[in-house]
């Protein structure tokens, strides 16, 4: 059963068909005319091809909101430009390609479970926590009194992704990192 929506129902993530694609609502603004229906000026990706524009729809117009089957997996191993997955319901395992998962990969430790995301048997994205837990491997030492020349330093974590980090982190460290913003949110209790 297709789900419609109209422009109103807008939200940034939401996935909806257009043109022949599925494509992802990356921003909107709604902007009122003085006389006549408003315009919804709308940032899109198509998750197919990875393609970004920017359309003008106008208020009311309505879509098909994509909604995704999804299955539990657990991130394995790397192989060649492939991450695997093992689905934990069939043990099988899932090959998902550095173009399709996108950024997340910065967040991908092994043993993450992830939600998969699937739609018409095609195999869209996956889902991860809102937060993670990734060690530290490269960060300079912070000085005692070193507090006035900044509020945090570089750390380098395990998947190769480097963010500011405060200063009494050291290397070995594990550490809780927002996978939205790409912030550090504190250290992981031992």
């Amino acid at each position: 059963m297709a789900v419609i929506v109209d422009t109103s129902d807008f939200y940034i993530g939401m996935k909806i068909r257009w043109q022949d694609g599925i494509w992802e609502i990356m921003d909107f603004h709604l902007h009122k005319m003085g006389r006549g229906g408003a315009r919804v000026p709308t940032k899109l990706k198509n998750l197919e091809t990875g393609a970004i524009i920017e359309n003008g729809f106008r208020s009311g117009d309505k879509f098909e909101r994509i909604v995704y089957d999804e299955k539990p997996a657990q991130y394995s191993y790397m192989e060649g430009d492939s991450y695997v997955f093992m689905d934990l319901a069939s043990y099988d395992q899932l090959p998902i390609s550095r173009e399709v998962l996108g950024s997340v990969v910065d967040y991908l430790a092994e043993n993450l479970e992830v939600q998969i995301q699937f739609f018409e048997g095609k195999i869209m994205g996956i889902e991860i926590p809102k937060s993670v837990e990734l060690e530290v491997i490269d960060t300079p030492p912070g000085f005692k009194g070193d507090t006035v020349s900044s509020s945090g330093k570089p750390a380098k974590l395990e998947t190769g992704l480097t963010i500011t980090v405060p200063l009494f982190i050291n290397v070995g460290d594990t550490i809780i990192v927002d996978t939205r913003s790409g912030q550090y949110i504190e250290r992981a209790k031992k």
